[in-house]
C-alpha cells in the first residue's frame, strides 16, 4: 500500500509495522509532560483498554492536553484526531464529520452523523445534535467511536459516537481558575471546584466567553454552568446526576466567494449584514441520571435517564424562526462476563429511547432586522428514536475475539404545518435492523490487527421534512416523506508500538443507499434530500514518535493525524460519480514539540488540507491550504500553575474553513465559503488550588 499523503513528513504511517517495543501491558495514553492525579490517570488507562477491546478505529482525547493551549471550542478538542474532520463555522458551531457521516448537514442549529452522549447519556435526539451545551473546559476527555464501532453504545449512524466525559469530584481539584485571552476581543473565563466528601463527591464549573470574531459581523458569546455530584450507597449501589445549562449568542456574517476571501477575508456577506442575522440561544438545559448496579463481580446494570429543553431564535433572512424542542431520553445497559464453551464471553444488551415532547415545534414571523412582523406559519415536529441492541465479544483462541452483534431500531418522524389552515402533515414509521459481525487479534501485546463488517442506519431530522418541501404560492406547505439512510461498511485495521512510536491504521468502504445530503437550493435557504447511491472510502492514520529523549534533558516528540476521504455517487443520472462536495479528499495535522523536565514546552504545529468541492456539479472548488502554527508554555511541577502562548496561522494564510455546497455554480465563484480564522495570538493562566 502506498501513502496517499504527498508530504515528505508522512513518515512511514503506513510502515509502522516495523520491529517490536517490548511489551506492553494495555494501551498506552499520551501525556507528554502534563502531571495528572491517579485517578486521572486511572480513568483515562480504563478509557484506552475499552476501546482498545473494540474492533475499529477509536480516538481517546486527553483534555489535559487539550488545555496546554487556546481551547475555544469543539473543534480544539477534536484536533489531531484521525479519521476526525472538524472546522470551525465562525461560532460555537463546527462542521463535523467523520467518515463523512453528515457531511453537507452542518453546521446549522442542529449536527448530524455523529451519535453524540454526555457521559455516556443521550444528547443527539430526533432533531439531530445541538451544539450550545458543548463547552470543552468542563470535560475530562472524549472518547470517539468511528464508524459502526459505537455499536455498543446504541449509536447506529455512519460516522458513530462521542462521548464527553465530564469532570468529577475524583478527577478535579478544589479550586481552579482559568482565564484565555486574545486577538480580535477573545475572552474565556472559567471557575471550578470538584472534591471527595467520604461517599459523596461533586463537581461544579462556571464558565463564560465572548469574542469580535474574524468577520464583520460575527461576534457571540456564551455563559453556563456544568454540576454533577454522585453518592456510592454500598459497593454495589451508586448514582451520579448530571446539570448542563448554557447560553450562546452569535451574529452571523454569512458565507463569501474565493475571491473575497483572497482579498477581503474579514467582509461579512451583504446580505447578512444588511438584515443583521443573529441565532440567539435563549438558553439550553441537560438534566440526566445514571445509576450503576453491581449485581456480582461480573454484571451489572446501568440505567439512564435525561431531560434536554433547547429553545432557538433564528433570525435568518427575511424571518425569524422561534423553536421549541424538548426531548426526554431513557438507556438501560446489562454488561455481563461468562465462560461459554470454556471460552471468556463479555454480553452487553442495551436499550436507548429519545423523544420529542409534545411542545416541540415552530413559529415563524416576517422580520426587518430587529422588527417582527405577522406569523406566516406554525408547525409541529415529533420524533423518536428507540434502539435494541445485543453485543457479544467471544475469545475463540487465545487473544483472538469475535465481535457479533444484532440492533433493531424504530423510528418515528412527525411534522404537522398548522397554520395556515391549508398545511399538511407527514408521519413516517419505520423498523430496521443493525447487524454487525467483527474479529481482533492480539498479534503481540504492541501489535493488534482487526476487521468488522457493520450496517449503519441514520433517520431524517423531522424538521427537514419540512425544510425540504416544495413551495406553493411562494410558501412551503405540505412537508415531504424521506427515507432512512442505510450504509453497509467493511472496516479493516491495525494498531500497536513501534520504532516509529504508537500508531493506529484503519481503511473502510461503505455504500451507502439513500444518503441524507443538505444543498443550498437558493441563498440562505437549505433543503435536505435522499441522494442516489454513494460510496464512503477512506484512511486514516496516526502516528505518535518520540523522535529523541534523554534522561534530565528533555524529550522532543511529533504528533501526527492524516484522513483520506474519497466520497463519490454511484452512477447518478445527473452527476455521475462525482465526489461529494464539502470535505478535502486530504486533510493532515502534525505537532512537533520539545518538553523540558521543569515543566517548559514549545513547539510548532501545521495544518493542511486539499481543494474542496462546492456544488455537486463539481464546476468550482475552494482552495487547498496549509497552516502554521506555534505554542509554548509551563506547567508548574507542583500541579498548581500553567501558563501557555498559542499562535494561529502564523502566515496569516486566507482560506476556506468550511464550505456550503449547492447543485451546480455552473463554474461560477459565487458566496459558498466561510473564511478561517487568519493570524492570532492567544494567551492563558490557569490556577489549580489542591
Amino acid at each position: 500500500m502506498r501513502c496517499v499523503l504527498p508530504l515528505p513528513s508522512c513518515l512511514g504511517l503506513l510502515a509502522a509495522f516495523a520491529a517490536p517495543q517490548p511489551a506492553l501491558a494495555a494501551p498506552s495514553v499520551e501525556l507528554g509532560q502534563v502531571l495528572i492525579t491517579d485517578e486521572e490517570q486511572n480513568d483515562l488507562s480504563a478509557a484506552a483498554e475499552r476501546l482498545h477491546q473494540v474492533p475499529g478505529a477509536s480516538n481517546l482525547v486527553n483534555m489535559q492536553r487539550v488545555g496546554q493551549g487556546r481551547v475555544a471550542s469543539n473543534q480544539d478538542v477534536l484536533a489531531y484526531q484521525p479519521g476526525v474532520f472538524a472546522q470551525s463555522a465562525g461560532n460555537d458551531g463546527i462542521k463535523l464529520s467523520i467518515r463523512g457521516s453528515g457531511i453537507n448537514r452542518a453546521p446549522g442549529a442542529h449536527g448530524s452523523g455523529v451519535y453524540t452522549m454526555f457521559d455516556g447519556l443521550p444528547l443527539t435526539g430526533p432533531g439531530g445534535t445541538p451544539y450550545e451545551l458543548f463547552e470543552p473546559l468542563w470535560l475530562s476527555r472524549a472518547e470517539v467511536l468511528r464508524g459502526a464501532n459505537g455499536f455498543d453504545q446504541g449509536s447506529l449512524a455512519l460516522g458513530g459516537a462521542i462521548n464527553y466525559v465530564t469532570h468529577t469530584g475524583y478527577d478535579a481539584v478544589p479550586l481552579q481558575v482559568r482565564y484565555e485571552v486574545g486577538s480580535r476581543g477573545y475572552q474565556h473565563r472559567h471557575i471550578s471546584s470538584g472534591q471527595v466528601l467520604g461517599n459523596l463527591d461533586y463537581y461544579v464549573a462556571l464558565t463564560d466567553s465572548e469574542y469580535d470574531g474574524y468577520q464583520a459581523h460575527s461576534s457571540g458569546s456564551a455563559k453556563g454552568v456544568a454540576a454533577n455530584v454522585g453518592y456510592r450507597f454500598n459497593p454495589n449501589l451508586e448514582t451520579r446526576f448530571y446539570l448542563r445549562y448554557r447560553e450562546t449568542e452569535n451574529e452571523l456574517a454569512g458565507r463569501l466567494t474565493k475571491e473575497q476571501i483572497k482579498h477581503h477575508p474579514r467582509a461579512a456577506n451583504p446580505a447578512y449584514l444588511a438584515r443583521d442575522d443573529s441565532r440567539p440561544q435563549p438558553g439550553s438545559t441537560w438534566v440526566g441520571n445514571k445509576t450503576t448496579f453491581y449485581l456480582d463481580d461480573d454484571a451489572r446494570l446501568e440505567a439512564g435517564l435525561v431531560y434536554h429543553d433547547y429553545p432557538m431564535d433564528l433570525r435568518e433572512g427575511p424571518m425569524r424562526l422561534k423553536v421549541a424542542y424538548t426531548d426526554v431520553s431513557g438507556t438501560l445497559n446489562y454488561f455481563r462476563r461468562d465462560t461459554l464453551f470454556g471460552h471468556e464471553s463479555k454480553t452487553t444488551i442495551g436499550w436507548r429511547t429519545t423523544k420529542h415532547l409534545p411542545n416541540s415545534g415552530a413559529s415563524q414571523f416576517n422580520r426587518n432586522g430587529d422588527v417582527f412582523g405577522e406569523r406566516t406559519r406554525d408547525f409541529t415536529y415529533q420524533g423518536s428514536d428507540t434502539v435494541l441492541h445485543v453485543g457479544n465479544d467471544l475469545e475463540l483462541v487465545p487473544n483472538l475475539w469475535l465481535t457479533t452483534g444484532l440492533a433493531m431500531i424504530y423510528t418515528r418522524r412527525e411534522s404537522d404545518v398548522t397554520y395556515p389552515a391549508e398545511g399538511g402533515k407527514v408521519s413516517m414509521h419505520d423498523w430496521d435492523y443493525a447487524p454487525r459481525v467483527g474479529l481482533r487479534y492480539d498479534i503481540r501485546p504492541d501489535l493488534q490487527v482487526y476487521g468488522n463488517l457493520s450496517r449503519s442506519v441514520e433517520p431524517p431530522h423531522p424538521w427537514s421534512l419540512i425544510w425540504s418541501s416544495p413551495k406553493v404560492g411562494g410558501k412551503q406547505i405540505q412537508p415531504i416523506e424521506m427515507q432512512n439512510q442505510t450504509a453497509t461498511t467493511l472496516e479493516l485495521g491495525a494498531r500497536g508500538d513501534s520504532v516509529l512510536g504508537r500508531w493506529d491504521i484503519a481503511w473502510y468502504y461503505a455504500q451507502v443507499r439513500h444518503e441524507l445530503l443538505a444543498v443550498e437550493v437558493v441563498p440562505n435557504f437549505t433543503s435536505e434530500f435522499n441522494a442516489s447511491p454513494t460510496v464512503h472510502q477512506g484512511v486514516e492514520a496516526g502516528l505518535d514518535s518520540t523522535l529523541w529523549e534523554r534522561a534530565g534533558t528533555g524529550k522532543l516528540s511529533l504528533r501526527q493525524a492524516y484522513t483520506f476521504s474519497d466520497f463519490h455517487y454511484r452512477d447518478d443520472d445527473q452527476f455521475d460519480d462525482n465526489r461529494l462536495p464539502g470535505i478535502p479528499m486530504h486533510y493532515y495535522q502534525a505537532e512537533l514539540r520539545y518538553d523540558w523536565p521543569s515543566g517548559f514546552y514549545a513547539g510548532v504545529n501545521t495544518q493542511m488540507a486539499s481543494k474542496v468541492q462546492v456544488d455537486y456539479a463539481n464546476s468550482y472548488h475552494a482552495d487547498e491550504y496549509a497552516l502554521l502554527g506555534a505554542r509554548l508554555g509551563w506547567d508548574s511541577p507542583k500541579q498548581d500553575w500553567q501558563t501557555w502562548l498559542d499562535l494561529r496561522n502564523l502566515t496569516n494564510k486566507r482560506y476556506a474553513a468550511t464550505v456550503t455546497p449547492t447543485y451546480d455554480d455552473a463554474g461560477k465563484d459565487n458566496a459558498r465559503s466561510t473564511p478561517g480564522e487568519g493570524f492570532g495570538v492567544y494567551a492563558g493562566v490557569s490556577y489549580s488550588f489542591r
